[in-house]
């Protein structure tokens, strides 16, 4: 998705009947960075908490589906890293290994228990040890280059807490809101 404004957002929620994770994300991120919403944007966030209460918008669930291949991948890298950092004075970040290795392996997606059952065995039976593999390269990589002045990636939102995110953006903007238009 292209930077779109929030009005276009709401705008393509209401058309589609759904809010997905990106147009959630996109809009908080227009807040997080804009020092005040204009009227037009406050009044689109209100109609986006209106259609979302009365069901015409649904928030898309983050997931509907897992890769079992970030289940395996950090089991791995967890019992490796723990291997290391007792062993030596390295320090290691278990996301970053399992981004690296996740980056070069297949994903193993699932929608049902069942699904992930059988991806898991079939993980652990066909794909081990490339696992392993992958898991090692991104431990020696990252003993031999380390990344301190990265800024993380900020922790993602459930579906469920979209409502409550709108509208706490809406209690945020909503006394500057009201002293401009009296």
């Amino acid at each position: 998705m292209s930077v779109m404004s929030i009005e276009k957002i709401v705008e393509q929620a209401l058309q589609d009947g759904y809010l997905t994770p990106v147009m959630e994300a996109e809009v908080g991120r227009i807040c997080d960075n804009a020092s005040e919403l204009s009227i037009e944007e406050y009044m689109a966030l209100d109609r986006l908490m209106g259609s979302l209460l009365t069901g015409e918008v649904v928030a898309v669930p983050r997931k509907q589906f897992i890769n079992v291949m970030e289940e395996l991948v950090l089991t791995e890298a967890i019992a490796r890293v723990a291997e290391i950092e007792a062993t030596s004075e390295s320090s290691l970040d278990v996301g970053d290994i399992a981004a690296y290795a996740l980056n070069r392996l297949p994903p193993l997606y699932a929608t049902t228990e069942e699904g992930a059952n059988f991806q898991r065995q079939h993980g652990k039976a066909e794909l081990q040890e490339l696992i392993s593999q992958q898991v090692s390269e991104a431990i020696s990589r990252s003993l031999n280059r380390p990344n301190d002045d990265r800024k993380p990636v900020v922790g993602k939102t459930t579906g469920n807490e979209v409502l409550r995110q709108v509208s706490a953006l809406l209690e945020t903007y909503a006394p500057q809101f009201e002293q401009k238009t009296h």
